[in-house]
């Protein structure tokens, strides 16, 4: 597998309740949001990427996201669990992901902002598509989903090493 093979996809949360009382590590998806997560697998079904890997944040709000995205993907993706991608800066993330085997060619991460955001952008370099780029900084709503292709193994990736190829918010 050459590095050019490899595929970053970033998953913004779907859209969060704030009950009172509830820690911020526990609010779970709001109705908005139980609708939307479905419509991001949907999305990432049609995208025609196969996804072997995803990283997810211990939250309960990403962890309901990816539940209810991977249902429509027709396939079990092996997941893992992170707890540093919760609250996690983009360096943070950009870690996490160096840690990705190098035998998986696609990579979901399902994380929050503005993380997800700053990775995107940070990874973001020669090749983007500068329509889908300035899109995506105007704003990164719960949802977003960013298609990134890496010129780097996962373990050398590094700020603008990857080309934005994609930039999703689907809605339910």
């Amino acid at each position: 597998m050459s590095a050019t093979d490899r595929t970053l996809i970033i998953l913004r949360h779907a859209k969060s309740d704030y009950p009172p009382g509830v820690p911020d590590h526990q609010r779970p998806l709001n109705r908005r949001g139980r609708r939307d997560a479905p419509a991001a697998g949907r999305w990432l079904a049609e995208s025609g990427h196969r996804i072997e890997r995803a990283v997810v944040s211990t939250a309960e709000r990403t962890r309901q996201t990816w539940a209810l995205a991977a249902e429509q993907l027709g396939e079990s993706v092996p997941t893992r669990f992170d707890e540093r991608i919760y609250l996690a800066s983009w360096g943070q993330l950009l870690q996490v992901v160096a840690e990705c085997p190098e035998e998986v060619a696609t990579l979901a991460l399902v994380g929050h902002n503005p993380g997800c955001e700053d990775l995107a952008a940070g990874l973001a370099g020669p090749g983007s598509e500068s329509g889908l780029l300035a899109r995506m900084e105007v704003k990164y709503p719960t949802s977003a989903i960013a298609v990134l292709s890496l010129n780097d193994p996962w373990s050398k990736l590094r700020p603008a090493g990857a080309a934005l190829r994609s930039f999703g918010v689907p809605r339910g």
